[in-house]
Formats: C-alpha cells, sequence, structure tokens
C-alpha cells in the first residue's frame, strides 16, 4: 500500500485521456498561488541538488550496455509538475503519436507511425563526450536510474506554423548534465540521432546528412525548462515520438528537439546541426519561436493547432512560444532577426 504522503504515480494510477483533465482540474488551485518564475527558480534548485547526489552514480566511464528489459517491463513512476505546465488542454495520444516530422522513418507525417512498428529501441546506450571530466557509454537504464520523472503540460510548436500541446515524461535535461562536470571549455552541448538506415529506412535517402545533429549553448541547455523526455501521456515514449530518448526545448521550433539519442558531447564551438546546414537561410541555430520573423516562405505570425479544424484552430504565434518570461533574459542584446 502506497503511503498517503507518496507522490508517485504507481502503474495502477496511470491516467487514461478521458480522466486526464478531471485531475488536471484539481491542480487549479495549486497553480493558481504560484508564479511560473518562482517555481523556474525551485526548480533548477532542485536539479543542482539532484545533480551533486547523482554525481559519479552512473555507469563508470565505458560501462557496457544493459538488457533494457527492466526498464520498459512497467508503466513510468513519475510526479506532476503543475508549476511548471501550462493551463492549456493537451492534445489526445492519438494526435501527438501519428502526426510527426520524423524523417528516419520517412517525409510523411503519417510515415513515422506507419514505418517504425519494427524499430527495437531496447537495449540503448548513449555516449556521453567532449569538453567534461566525467565521459564514456551508459546504458539509458544508468542514465536515468539517479532522476526523478517529471510530468511537464509544454507548448509544441513547428517551424511548419502548426503546434499542439503535449504532456511529457522527462527529466531536467541541466540535471543530467551536471552529472559529468562539464569544464570551462564547454559552451554548447551537440546532440546526435542513432544512425541505422536498416532501422531507420528514411536515412536511406539523401534529404539531411545524415545522422541527423542539433545543439544547444550551454545556458540553453541548463535552464530548468529544457527536458530529456521518456514519455507521454503516462506511457513510455512511442517510435514515433522518438524513442526511448529525445530533447524538448519548449521555446523553440520542433526541429531543435532531437529525437532517439545516442550522442551527447560538450563542445567549445557552435555545433553544425543539420538542418542550418541543409538551408542556412531557413532554419537557423537558435531557433526560438518569433512571430515577427517570418520563414522566407511563410508566416509565422501564426500557427495551426493540431486536433481542430483547419481554418477553426488558427491561433496567434507567441514568442518564444509562451515562454518570454522565463528565457527571454538568455538572448538579451542579441539581435533575434540576425540569430533566428
Amino acid at each position: 500500500m502506497k503511503n498517503k504522503d507518496d507522490n508517485r504515480i504507481l502503474p495502477s494510477e496511470i491516467p487514461s485521456e478521458s480522466s486526464f483533465f478531471e485531475r488536471r482540474a484539481l491542480l487549479g488551485g495549486l497553480l493558481a498561488g504560484a508564479t511560473l518564475p518562482s517555481a523556474l527558480v525551485s526548480a533548477q534548485q532542485a536539479a543542482v541538488s539532484g545533480a551533486k547526489a547523482a554525481a559519479g552514480a552512473g555507469t563508470p566511464a565505458g560501462g557496457g550496455t544493459a538488457s533494457g528489459a527492466s526498464l520498459h517491463a512497467t508503466p513510468p513512476r513519475y510526479t506532476r509538475n503543475a508549476a511548471l505546465s501550462v493551463r492549456e488542454p493537451p492534445n489526445s495520444y492519438e494526435d501527438i503519436t501519428t502526426y510527426n516530422n520524423f524523417y528516419e522513418f520517412g517525409l510523411d507525417k503519417s510515415d513515422p507511425a506507419e514505418k517504425s512498428g519494427s524499430f527495437r529501441p531496447l537495449p540503448w546506450s548513449v555516449e556521453i563526450g567532449g569538453e567534461a571530466e566525467v565521459t564514456g557509454r551508459y546504458a539509458l537504464e544508468d542514465l536515468l536510474r539517479p532522476h526523478a520523472l517529471e510530468e511537464r503540460i509544454y507548448r509544441f510548436r513547428c517551424v511548419e506554423a502548426w503546434s499542439r500541446v503535449v504532456p511529457w515524461l522527462g527529466l531536467p535535461l541541466g540535471a543530467l548534465l551536471q552529472r559529468f562536470k562539464p569544464t570551462s571549455r564547454a559552451k554548447y552541448v551537440e546532440f546526435t540521432t542513432l544512425l541505422d538506415p536498416r532501422r531507420m529506412p528514411g536515412q536511406r535517402v539523401g534529404v539531411l546528412d545524415w545522422p541527423y545533429v542539433e545543439g544547444l549553448r550551454i545556458d540553453e541547455a541548463m535552464h530548468p525548462l529544457t527536458l530529456l523526455v521518456v514519455g507521454v501521456y503516462g506511457r513510455w515514449l512511442p517510435n514515433q515520438s522518438g524513442a526511448p530518448l529525445r530533447l524538448i526545448v519548449p521555446w523553440k521550433y520542433g526541429f531543435k528537439s532531437i529525437k532517439s539519442i545516442v550522442r551527447i558531447r560538450f563542445t567549445e564551438r557552435q555545433p553544425r546541426t543539420s538542418w542550418n546546414l541543409s538551408a542556412p537561410d531557413e532554419y537557423g541555430f537558435f531557433a526560438n519561436v518569433n512571430p515577427a520573423v517570418d520563414h522566407p516562405r511563410w508566416s509565422q505570425a501564426k500557427e495551426r493547432r493540431i486536433g481542430g479544424s483547419f481554418l477553426g484552430s488558427r491561433i496567434d504565434t507567441l514568442p518564444f512560444n509562451g515562454y518570454a518570461n522565463e528565457v527571454a533574459s538568455l538572448y538579451r542584446g542579441m539581435d533575434l532577426r540576425r540569430f533566428y
């Protein structure tokens, strides 16, 4: 029996979509009394404390892979971070998992769901390298073990001018990164997706220079809102959504939120990222959501919210996707038209 003060979610308590909003309504009062900036301070303090406690707790450098069976044998346990969640209704699980850009499985929005069924994301390991004191290859279980998972409801804005609201499960990226003690030379963090054309048929087509690479400035990576994601809607990530490990940076366009991560590297120089290399005039390195800076081929002033009618669901796009109060200070003094 679970103690009444235990805030963990047991497998039997994983919510269905129908009960999701009923539980959300109960949390409304909690949100009303807290401001998001203060919640961010608390989250950052918790991340730092967790990183210190977890330092050195992972697999030693060069550690072996694990079977992966234990990780997904049961539904994930997590707590709900209401303070860092938006008060907007999430899209349905179907909306979130059947309409995706994941070019490793094809170019159509339906391709990831239709063509990723045979992909087996476990066992999985991630290589940590670059400008850090602690490096090596780590089984996914060992990366996750010291950290408590959180559910956060975030807005997600694609550069193609569509959007949705998603209840992600994950952990603050900064808490994990601090375990590896980045040095003063670590100015950026580079992420790389799995390269496996046999299992990812989209990589057989030269749409991009595979493997997919993305990057963040170190302060962006350490920001409390930046989330390393392993699940959605109380379940482990499905293949089409970037299983088993992806990034979510809610104030940036979706292509920054790299999927199926196998390498994280601390670098001194700005990483050469896939879409920026492919079309630098269309896809900037920073890729902050900005309704005042249009894509060369379409306006970014409005967005279509997935799940509604094509015309009726168009809404105004917010600077930094609605997270300006929390992240605009990261870019103080920068020309956001130049550094798009």
